[in-house]
């Protein structure tokens, strides 16, 4: 079935953002169409707003309208405290957790030399700088439990071995809510090695 070339463009668009495919972009696309007045017109101008203003914090890398996030901009945040975080999705997760009132720096991905991908290549140098700049105690590196993750964690340690500032991560292991029953091994491991007495 063909539609307007126009039409047929939006959902080309909708369909590369993650988690939506072609049928996902099409109702998604005819739901804004419907809902033309409410959806579709603010949806545009919202869009059109972030175009012109989003830009990366200069100082931690986070997505924000000015130079510096709301994060970074808030010296109540300023604890010594910074979390590394891959990239902002992150950020944003931790952010909606709602616990942690330090501030962030954004790697921008994690090593991968499959990929090509090194230590300069990533927001390292910048943390690094950070250290001493914002007179930081404390690193807690919250990276994926991935194997690129946890290579791109034992390069910070390594750099960070010189440095009076404590290192922490992230605990790994048993979800809340969680069954052993449907745990994968390299997770049961984890909260076994990371245990701690009751």
């Amino acid at each position: 079935m063909k539609h307007d070339n126009d039409i047929d463009g939006l959902i080309a668009l909708m369909a590369r953002l993650p988690g939506l495919g072609p049928r996902s972009a099409r109702r998604a696309v005819l739901h804004l169409i419907r809902k033309r007045g409410q959806l579709l017109g603010p949806l545009a101008q919202a869009m059109q707003r972030v175009a012109d203003t989003a830009r990366e914090c200069l100082n931690c890398g986070n997505v924000g309208t000015a130079d510096l996030c709301a994060i970074c901009a808030d010296e109540s945040r300023a604890t010594g405290l910074i979390c590394v975080v891959e990239d902002v999705g992150d950020l944003w997760a931790m952010e909606r957790a709602g616990v942690f009132k330090g501030r962030y720096h954004v790697l921008g991905g994690t090593l991968s030399a499959l990929d090509g991908i090194g230590p300069d290549d990533l927001r390292i140098p910048q943390l690094l700088h950070r250290l001493s700049a914002e007179h930081v105690t404390e690193v807690i590196l919250a990276l994926n439990a991935t194997i690129d993750g946890q290579t791109t964690a034992h390069y910070i340690a390594d750099q960070l071995e010189t440095r009076d500032v404590a290192l922490s991560s992230l605990a790994q292991g048993v979800p809340i809510g969680g069954e052993l029953d449907y745990l994968d091994d390299g997770t049961i491991t984890a909260a076994l090695n990371a245990r701690k007495r009751l």
